[in-house]
This record gives structure tokens, sequence and C-alpha cells, in this order.
């Protein structure tokens, strides 16, 4: 129930769609040949994002589809450690760290985490109308 919590206030500090962390093992990118997603995500986490998602939307249920489009979208454009590792340097960034979150904020490595999810996140705007 914490997760979920702490999931929830992840998603309404996030501009647009959600994206929710569920710890887990990475994912191998599917076989050629083997049909959408590109990159395999726990169910957990899909279902985290779906969830996340229309909670910051009032949980409308016309929102489920562009919902679960988001998390596939993302799936499609990024391998799995990377949406967790720009999740949690997200989370780190919005945790009130102080001068000990800087490194979350001002290290190349962190913007260039970041910036992957947000081309992603831009995607799912292009994409799940």
């Amino acid at each position: 129930m914490v997760r979920v919590t702490r999931s929830l206030l992840a998603v309404a500090a996030l501009v647009g769609l959600a994206v929710m962390p569920v710890s887990a093992g990475a994912a191998e990118p599917k076989a050629k040949g083997d049909h959408h997603p590109r990159y395999d995500y726990p169910t957990a986490v899909r279902a985290d994002y779906v969830i996340g998602c229309l909670a910051s939307n009032g949980f409308k249920h016309e929102l489920l589809g562009k919902c679960a489009c988001g998390i596939d979208t993302i799936a499609d454009m990024m391998p799995y450690d990377d949406y967790e590792k720009a999740d949690t340097i997200l989370r780190m960034q919005q945790g009130g760290l102080g001068d000990r979150g800087a490194m979350f904020r001002d290290t190349p490595i962190a913007k260039d985490e970041v910036e992957k999810l947000r081309r992603a996140q831009a995607e799912v705007n292009l994409r799940c109308t």
C-alpha cells in the first residue's frame, strides 16, 4: 500500500502520463519478428503505470486505452532498465533531498536518462490520442 501511495504521488508530479516503478529484473528485448512491444516490462510495472495514469486523469474509463497505449509506447522505445533508472532519478529529484539531490539533477548521466524518458513521453502524446 505504501508503494502504491508513493507511486500515485509521483504521478501527480509528472507532466503528461504517469511513469511508476516496481522493482523487478531487467527485461530483454523480444526476438525479431515478435509482436509489440519491443521490450518486455514486468506486468506489475505496466499495471502500476496504467493505474497511475488513470488516477492522474480522474479515473475516467474512456482513458483506459490511452493509458495502456502510453506504457506500450514507452516499452517500444526504451529498455526496462533505462525506464527504471529515469523513474528513480525523477523520484529522487522530487524527494526534497536538498544538496544531496544535486547528483540526480545536475549530472550528465541523470539528465540523459530523464531525457530518454521525456522523449518517450512525447511520443506517447503523439501516438496515444
